[in-house]
């Protein structure tokens, strides 16, 4: 077992002068009395499980196409109760404040009255939908879904990364993820109290209930999904048949007087809840892009009159822009009258003059990411980039400055990690998914996604990032 930490950056397990942390000492010990090369052989048993099981994602852009398993690190990452708790308010808080954010936008507009946020910030952005104004939700929720991707730089300190509102992915494999565990090392869950993470897709169900139209009392619910070329269709087909409701596809809907069917082998039958993972510009070809074959002509109106309800909402995209994201703890002062639990990153707006100059100066220290960019895509992070790589990016800043945010290259925290070497240690970001209906509630611990190169901090499973369990210890 390596002995000391190997960097300067937090190490979840190990102390400084190489203790282990009390949080992982039972782990640790089970893993000193391990046989030689077991580690690795449950490895490659769980690549096979794995691969049998279909748990592939495809990267965009690769020449080949082809899909692949994301790697699965069998080394868990731990956290205790208590942490996870005050981790689990500051997430719930900042979801509450941004389906309020998303309620006031495309209603009274309080927010931009009160000059806590310019009205160019919200009205001018591509993700905002006017055709939302004044359309109420049941419960008010519009983000029903929500990943919130966090970051540790200290014992005692996160930070919030970035909102995702639109369709955050990845909740398959922290579920498939617990499966393989505990199949793998069922003495491992016997010694340790694990809260569990498998009622997932009951809360998701739940939640889903709760979003239909109050006129229905056993609403049928549905996963549309872009198709089998979808680099997330594992996951949709996952979450489906855990759920026991119909996947479906665009051409598998259709809309008659301003209500969505679906095609069975009985003839129609109504829907009133869609779980979508399309975007909204493919969600209906009548109101958004014309050339989709996504979406189902009329749902827009449909989902207008109220007759069905769209998880998540038509619009939330403005909230979880990446320079809107630079006014939510604003919002959660404005609409909660408290202070923020967990803080955001500090992040310098590039359509800012003086941020503008700032981050040019400083560009092969910072990470600058696009304002509506999402899976790692069009990314700069300076200390690894070339000097071509970085005047290549100083120039498609210069020509579109507000289409960039730029935030400072945190010392992520660092999990044990199964590589090559043996266990080591390697940068790691979490994703709990937050359910928002009558109540707002989670699965403990989410989707921890670690960098599997030395030194690397790219998490994302599009670039090369694998995943880990995500232990929250009971008391």
């Amino acid at each position: 077992m390596n002995t000391k930490p190997t960097t300067s950056y937090f190490n979840e397990m190990l102390t400084a002068t190489g203790a282990v942390r009390e949080i992982y000492q039972r782990y640790a010990h089970w893993r000193q009395d391990l046989p030689d090369g077991l580690l690795e052989r449950k490895s490659a048993e769980a690549e096979l499980l794995f691969r049998r099981m279909g748990i592939t994602f495809a990267v965009y852009g690769e020449a080949d196409g082809a899909e692949r398993l994301i790697p699965f690190d069998i080394v868990p990452r731990i956290f205790g109760a208590a942490e996870w708790r005050r981790l689990e308010q500051g997430i719930k808080q900042r979801v509450k404040a941004l389906n309020a954010f998303l309620h006031d936008i495309y209603h009274d507009q309080e927010i931009i009255k009160a000059g806590v946020i310019s009205a160019h910030q919200v009205l001018d952005n591509v993700l905002y939908r006017p055709e939302m104004r004044g359309l109420d939700l049941p419960n008010q929720v519009y983000a029903h879904i929500a990943g919130i991707d966090l970051v540790r730089v200290a014992e005692n300190e996160f930070f919030v990364l970035e909102d995702n509102l639109r369709t955050p992915s990845g909740v398959s494999y922290m579920l498939e993820n617990r499966k393989t565990m505990m199949r793998l090392f069922p003495e491992l869950f016997a010694s340790h109290a694990v809260e569990p993470v498998e009622h997932y897709p009951q809360m998701l169900l739940d939640t889903l209930r709760e979003a239909a139209p109050q006129f229905v009392a056993d609403p049928v619910i549905v996963v549309m999904t872009p198709g089998s070329y979808n680099s997330a269709y594992f996951e949709h087909a996952f979450l489906a048949s855990q759920m026991g409701v119909e996947l479906v596809e665009g051409q598998d809907l259709f809309v008659h007087q301003q209500r969505v069917y679906m095609h069975t082998t009985e003839g129609p039958q109504q829907v009133h809840v869609i779980y979508r993972r399309v975007d909204d510009d493919f969600l209906d070809p009548l109101a958004f892009r014309p050339d989709s074959t996504l979406g189902v002509p009329g749902l827009l109106d449909a989902y207008c009159s109220g007759n069905v309800i769209l998880a998540n909402g038509i619009g939330t995209g403005v909230a979880d822009d990446k320079s809107t994201y630079l006014h939510v703890p604003d919002m959660i002062s404005f609409y909660l009258g408290e202070k923020p639990l967990l803080s955001n990153v500090p992040t310098w707006r590039l359509s800012e003059s003086e941020d503008l100059k700032y981050v040019l100066a400083h560009l092969p220290e910072l990470v600058v990411k696009e304002v509506q960019g999402s899976g790692g895509y069009g990314m700069l992070i300076g200390p690894t980039s070339s000097k071509a790589q970085i005047e290549a990016y100083k120039l498609r800043i210069l020509s579109e400055p507000a289409n960039f945010i730029a935030q400072p290259t945190l010392a992520l925290s660092t999990c044990p990690t199964l590589v090559e070497s043996g266990v080591a240690p390697r940068h790691v970001d979490l994703r709990p998914f937050v359910l928002s209906g009558k109540d707002v509630r989670l699965a403990p611990g989410g989707l921890t996604r670690v960098a599997l190169g030395e030194g690397s901090l790219v998490v994302n499973s599009s670039q090369g990032g694998g995943t880990k369990d995500t232990w929250v210890l009971e008391d």
